[in-house]
């Protein structure tokens, strides 16, 4: 059993659910936080970075401050997707391994409202939500959270907007004895006003690894590209990384798409993941990159948070984010538990000047990646070609009649020189089709 988080002041149910989980060491924030929320009765504000435990700095010591006599609600986390939700269940869960007596449900939109209804009508004890669905079961009375004694607010960063349009409702059925603990990873001016307006006067604060987006692991690259070679640059890095697992984020669910289709073109094992897509293909497609059927995820900035998956080499901005706090956000889903990682932005000519501000506001430095040489990008494409030919599935509707002439004209090459001729065949025609577009005038606007 774990000595350290003993002398936190965690018992010994949870202590041997974190030697299962061969857990002995605290992180930074766990060790500012654990000691704080299980001896003092003030609010309580957490920064750290994505990536450093903030979770079981929360989840351990609130399993331990249940009151598993009690059957009320007694504690409420918020989260800003269901991914998140879903992934924060499934830790608690984990942790309270040796707490049969604690009940712990999900709550999260985007699947039936129904099953979850009939799921609190039993007792619990810790409910973990996203704020529209939580506003759904208050509207409906299908929840009872007058007797929780802490909110939790988990990723507040992300959760602004929902929070803004929603928090009123959820604080009206809450106690106002409660306890409100909020964590986030950045401290926009959003935040500090969320802090005024819904925690009390006394809040203690604690910080960890805020000095940088990410740690010492992460190695922040850049490339400059034309708009016309960005695709055919994105598709050489992630041949250069064929094996790795990677997350590609896009600024728009029509960019995730359009993306996430030009890679499957090309063969790569890859996904998408947005906000539009149906919770059990959001469930399968983050299945299938956790246990390694696909290797790149293309995806919106909401629907990767809680994507926990330790082995994630790379992320790639393919579109600068907006806001300084989506960049620390992407980055922070490489490099972690210890691991090393690459956050590579590719930019626009006109972008470069931006990177000098997110350098300056997150307090990191970025390095030219090299950029591959036009002969690199033509070699790569003529690779993904052959990827293509080995891949496809042959079509048994041709003739026999037909496939029988094929094989007569090729009967008498070796397989060298197939390759070969199909290679000459293949560059020759994406000579022509150059030489064609360029031949062909521009329309000009009426």
């Amino acid at each position: 059993m774990s000595n350290q988080f003993s002398k936190l002041g965690i018992t010994a149910p949870i202590l041997k659910s974190l030697a299962d989980l061969e857990i002995a060491t605290p992180t930074e924030i766990q060790e500012k936080t654990i000691p704080i929320l299980l001896n003092k009765a003030d609010d309580f504000v957490g920064l750290a970075k994505t990536g450093t435990g903030k979770t079981a700095a929360f989840g351990l010591p609130l399993l331990q401050l249940i009151k598993s006599d009690n059957q009320n609600i007694q504690v409420v986390i918020l989260v800003p997707t269901r991914e998140l939700g879903h992934q924060i269940f499934s830790n608690m869960e984990t942790f309270a391994k040796y707490l049969p007596e604690v009940s712990i449900a999900a709550t999260c939109g985007g699947i039936p409202i129904k099953p979850q209804i009939e799921r609190l009508s039993k007792p619990t004890h810790i409910v973990i939500a996203t704020p529209g669905r939580l506003i759904d079961l208050i509207k409906r009375n299908a929840i009872n959270i007058k007797e929780a004694k802490y909110l939790v607010l988990d990723e507040a960063d992300e959760m602004i907007t929902a929070l803004k349009d929603g928090l009123d409702e959820i604080i009206v059925a809450l106690p106002k004895s409660r306890r409100t603990l909020l964590f986030s990873a950045t401290m926009p001016g959003t935040i500090k006003q969320l802090i005024q307006n819904y925690m009390s006067k006394h809040v203690t604060q604690v910080s960890a690894d805020m000095k940088t987006v990410g740690n010492n692991s992460i190695d922040h690259q850049y490339l400059v590209v034309d708009p016309i070679e960005k695709l055919n640059i994105l598709m050489h890095f992630l041949t250069s990384r064929e094996g790795q697992r990677g997350i590609i984020f896009c600024k728009t669910k029509a960019a995730v798409n359009k993306l996430a289709k030009n890679l499957a073109i090309n063969r790569f094992s890859s996904g998408a993941l947005h906000g539009s897509l149906t919770q059990p293909i959001r469930d399968r497609i983050m299945e299938q990159f956790r246990e390694g059927h696909i290797n790149i995820l293309v995806a919106t900035d909401l629907a990767a948070r809680g994507i926990d998956v330790k082995e994630v080499s790379y992320v790639v901005n393919y579109h600068l984010p907006d806001v300084y706090e989506a960049y620390v956000h992407r980055s922070g889903r490489t490099a972690r538990a210890g691991a090393n990682g690459l956050s590579l932005t590719i930019l626009q000519k006109e972008e470069i000047i931006e990177l000098a501000d997110f350098q300056k506001e997150l307090g990191i430095t970025f390095t030219e990646f090299k950029k591959p040489d036009n002969q690199s990008i033509e070699d790569n494409n003529v690779f993904l070609w052959a990827k293509q030919i080995f891949k496809t599935k042959p079509n048994n509707e041709i003739s026999p009649v037909l496939k029988d002439k094929i094989k007569t004209v090729f009967h008498h090459l070796t397989k060298d020189e197939l390759i070969e001729k199909m290679l000459a065949n293949h560059l020759l025609q994406n000579k022509n089709e150059v030489l064609i577009k360029a031949k062909t005038p521009v329309k000009k606007k009426k």
